[in-house]
């Protein structure tokens, strides 16, 4: 029954993959159909083998300025991670905090990324500074957020129990709030990820000297579509790889929970 069981879990697991892989392959393969019947012309879209021959022939100069993508997007989520661990754990301790700051937090996220990369590059000038700072106001809120209701989803019993052995507030928050936030972090790291990858791109389009975004631009002057496709489908692939990274390291880390 056992052996059953576990042979329909590795059936579920397979399918999970074959078929997102199986409709993709099917799309792509209808529109380089589409391309060979006439049906879409390549000044409006590509075709495939164009978008793939564009990535092999510019693959050098793409992994140039994904590198620097990808330290924009790093740097950034890591200090978006730490002040989201801080003020999360000060808004927890102190209600006045959570009144001031919540309002602030919600403020930032009605205002576009893209109106606030300007200001930014005014600011800070065309290097990565400016970059930088917009993922981590992209990436900021939804840790935040989900670290909070991790801590407010702590058990109350274990919460009432140390505090009857006398800990005091910050003991109950490291070894029970912190602790059993871990899937509230990592479903918020989900979400910060994404957007890092993003709002490093959108910070590029605006001015710089190298990144995924910088290329985007000067490939568009051109009007060479294949390659504007082809760093698009690198941004698409890259954010995934991504965000598979974090969801084996979530269920390796809360390895108490299912993954749902």
């Amino acid at each position: 029954m056992k052996k059953r069981s576990q042979n329909t879990t590795k059936k579920l697991n397979i399918s999970d993959y074959l078929i997102p892989i199986g409709t993709i392959i099917g799309i792509i393969i209808i529109w380089q159909l589409a391309h060979m019947a006439g049906w879409l012309p390549k000044y409006m879209l590509p075709s495939p083998m164009d978008v793939a021959r564009a990535f092999v022939n510019d693959f050098p100069l793409l992994m140039k300025h994904a590198g620097t993508t990808l330290y924009e997007a790093f740097a950034g989520l890591g200090i978006a991670i730490i002040l989201a661990l801080v003020l999360s754990a000060l808004m927890d301790r102190f209600s006045f905090l959570y009144k001031a700051l919540n309002p602030v937090l919600v403020l930032t996220q009605t205002i576009p990324t893209v109106a606030i990369a300007p200001l930014l590059v005014l600011w800070m000038g065309y290097e990565t500074a400016p970059k930088i700072t917009l993922v981590v106001i992209a990436g900021f809120f939804p840790l935040v957020v989900n670290l909070l209701n991790g801590y407010r989803a702590a058990d109350a019993d274990a919460i009432k129990m140390m505090r009857a052995m006398g800990a005091g507030p910050w003991q109950v928050f490291f070894h029970v709030k912190l602790p059993g936030s871990a899937s509230h972090f990592f479903s918020g790291l989900y979400i910060a990820t994404s957007y890092a990858i993003v709002g490093a791109v959108i910070s590029e389009w605006l001015g710089g000297f190298s990144g995924l975004g910088v290329y985007m631009t000067r490939v568009k002057k051109s009007f060479s579509y294949d390659k504007m496709f082809a760093v698009i489908f690198l941004i698409s692939f890259i954010s995934l790889i991504l965000l598979k990274i974090i969801k084996i390291i979530r269920n390796k880390t809360v390895s108490w929970e299912e993954e749902k």
